[in-house]
Parts: C-alpha cells; structure tokens; sequence
C-alpha cells in the first residue's frame, strides 16, 4: 500500500482521538526519520520529548536484543536483575530513595498522588485531604492524572474527578498560599510546564514552596515526565535550584521509546505511605523494560548527553532569538535547554503543517506556540538546518 492507503486503513481502524499528521513513518536514524516513501525527515519533537538518544543507537539497540533473548516479562512476584539495576541508577541520578516501576508519565502521577493520599492517612486518619495542583499544567489522561491537570477544556467532558484538588498559578507563591488548609498533602506542579506553554518555575518560587512544605509537612511532587531525563541541561529541572521533591515523577525519555514511567520518593515518604496492597502493575519494572531505563542511563554518561544539551541548547535559545527578532508574528520565546517554545500572535498549525512538507517535524504546545523538543543529542548543524526552513515557512505563510 501507499502512504495515503495506509492513512484511510488506519482512519477505518484506530479509535480517532488523535488528529495525526499526514505522514507514515517507517523509520529513523540519528536524527532524522523516514516515512514509508523513503522521504527523510528532521527531528525536532523526538516523539515527544522521548527519543533522547535519536534512532538506531547501536548499543541501546543491542541491549534490548540481548534481554529480548533472555526473558521480557515475570511479574513483580519475583525479583529480576534488570529492575534492581535500573532502580539503583535512578536513585543514583535523582538522589531520591525509592523506586516504583510504571508504565507510563499518566501511571506515574497516579501513583504519586496515592502515595501523598496514604502518607496524610496515615498521620491523622483521614480520607479529606486536599492537593493543591497548577493552573495550565499537563500531567496526564487517566483520572486522577486528569483530576490534577490544570485545564478545564480536558476534563468537563469527564467529571466528576477525583475531588479535593485546588488549582493554583505557577510561579505565585501568594495563590499557592490562598489554596492552602490544613487538609492540603500535596502540592504538585511541573518543574517546566510543557503542554502549558514551555513555563519554567522560578528558583524563588520553587524555594518558597518547598519551605511551605517544610513547614506544615505536606508533600511536594515534581513532575518531571517531560522536563527530566536531561532536558533542561541537567538530569532532572529541579537539580538546576537544588529544591528536592519528597515525590517526584519520570517518563518519556527514561526509555527512550520503551514505554516505561517511574515514581521516586525520598526514604522517609517511601517508610510512612505505600506498602505491600497498595499499588501495583503487571508490567511495570518488567526485564525489558528495565533493561531500557539501565542502558540510557549509560548511554547518558558514555555519550556525555548533559553537555551537549548545555551547549547546543544555548545555541538553540541564540538561533530562535534571532527568528523572534525577524518576525512581529513572534511574540514571545522561553523555555531552557532542548525544551523551548516560541509564542505567536495566530494559530501554528500552518507553520507545522508546512514545515512537514519540507522535512521538519515540529509540534505545538496550544495553539499558538511550536514547541522544541528534539533528540538531545542533535548538533549545532542540525539546529542551522531547522532554523533554514522554519525560516523559509514563516517567509511564506507571512
């Protein structure tokens, strides 16, 4: 079949709950991907913040194969070497304590959010307590994830939510203060908002409310699904300000393309909330996927990925000022490190759509922004060569 076959086999097929792009992706290389027709593509969305290593990394490629020959599934009934390795290198990296394998980013709030549940149970007895979420944010489809997002648009089609969830705004210390009571266990927030708008947390926001937290023993969870796992320049945003979480959550580009999720908390959360019955997963922390978390995080190190998003990152934030500079229709450029974002004045799916057909992949975050997310392991000539046609699509939609 040809691609556009293919699009109507799978319009007849798939639940539609995505608007896809016109496109059939084969596969990928470094870089760059290649649809069905051999068309070759660069890579700026990285599968949503995911593939942080590019495609077709040999030695992440190997050490899958290697499991795959040994054995993919157990169940958490039993022990297997690949989780204990992985959790000791996650630990390692995030300096949290304990470690609960998921699934997925939504899978892993879940679990967060259980976890500040049963933590204030277990201080007073009561099943009231309240968590405290951002406005804008994004943390996830499931219903408690959902329940925490801070976009009505996303959940009137499915309430009633979980409950006990007030909304704040990021970066306001005084509406965070204003949604606080003496039933709040959580406060919950994205160290960098992505679906949002590419909004980083201020340090002395981040330090303000982990002294509240402090203060009045409530639980803070930083999610850190899609700003983590090396992002922002370091290997978790919140390491940029030295403001510890009690919880925090990862995903996305922890497996770079293994569907896999984490939940980590320090040893005194993880002493006094779940235990055994309280949670579990069939899938999660399974040997393969494990063997995923354990080889990126290597790969991480070996390849010196932090560097290269420090300084390519940098030199990203130079090129697109200068896109920002050239045109009126950009009102507005943020973010850090491989997670930015330019704000226009009108919708950008034009732009998107355009850039597609000239072998760019970008995506949106809202309307009105693109949003930047590829490989981190992308050169400062890959970033010229975006730069080149998104470029060349602003001058002729303009």
């Amino acid at each position: 079949m040809n691609m556009q076959e293919y699009i109507e086999e799978a319009e007849k097929d798939l639940l539609h709950t995505y608007n896809r792009y016109q496109v059939v992706f084969d596969h990928g290389d470094g870089v760059k991907l290649y649809d069905i027709e051999g068309k070759e593509y660069l890579d700026f969305v990285a599968g949503i913040a995911v593939f942080a290593l590019g495609y077709n990394n040999k030695a992440y490629n190997d050490a899958l194969k290697a499991q795959i020959d040994k054995i993919l599934h157990t169940s958490n009934y039993y022990y297997n070497v690949p989780a204990i390795e992985a959790a000791r290198k996650l630990k390692k990296i995030s300096s949290m304590d304990r470690v609960f394998f998921t699934n997925s980013g939504a899978e892993s709030i879940e679990g967060a959010i259980k976890t500040a549940r049963k933590y204030a149970y277990l201080k007073d007895g009561k099943t009231d307590h309240e968590i405290i979420a951002m406005n804008h944010s994004f943390h996830g489809r499931t219903m408690g994830a959902l329940s925490v997002t801070g976009n009505p648009h996303y959940r009137e089609a499915f309430e009633p939510m979980i409950g006990n969830i007030r909304f704040a705004e990021l970066n306001d210390f005084n509406s965070v203060l204003a949604q606080v009571t003496d039933k709040t266990c959580a406060i919950l927030f994205e160290t960098v908002q992505g679906e949002g708008g590419i909004f980083p947390a201020t340090e002395e926001f981040m330090k303000q409310v982990r002294a509240l937290c402090d203060e009045k023993d409530i639980l803070l969870i930083l999610d850190e699904i899609q700003c983590g796992m090396g992002r922002t320049g370091e290997m978790f945003a919140w390491q940029r300000y030295g403001v510890k979480p009690d919880v925090m959550t990862t995903a996305k580009a922890l497996g770079c393309g293994v569907p896999v999720g984490a939940f980590l908390m320090t040893e005194k959360v993880g002493a006094a909330s779940l235990v055994a019955g309280d949670h579990g997963t069939t899938y999660g922390g399974n040997p393969f996927a494990c063997a995923a978390i354990s080889k990126v995080i290597d790969l991480f190190e070996e390849e010196k990925v932090l560097d290269n998003v420090r300084k390519v990152g940098a030199y990203l934030w130079k090129e697109l000022d200068k896109l920002t500079e050239k045109y009126d229709s950009i009102i507005a450029h943020r973010g850090v490190g491989l997670m930015q974002g330019l704000v226009f004045d009108k919708p950008v799916a034009p732009v998107i759509n355009k850039a597609l057909e000239m072998g760019l992949v970008l995506i949106n975050a809202g309307t009105q922004i693109i949003r930047f997310v590829p490989p981190l392991v992308i050169s400062e000539k890959d970033v010229d060569d975006m730069i080149q046609i998104l470029d060349t699509c602003l001058k002729e939609l303009e």
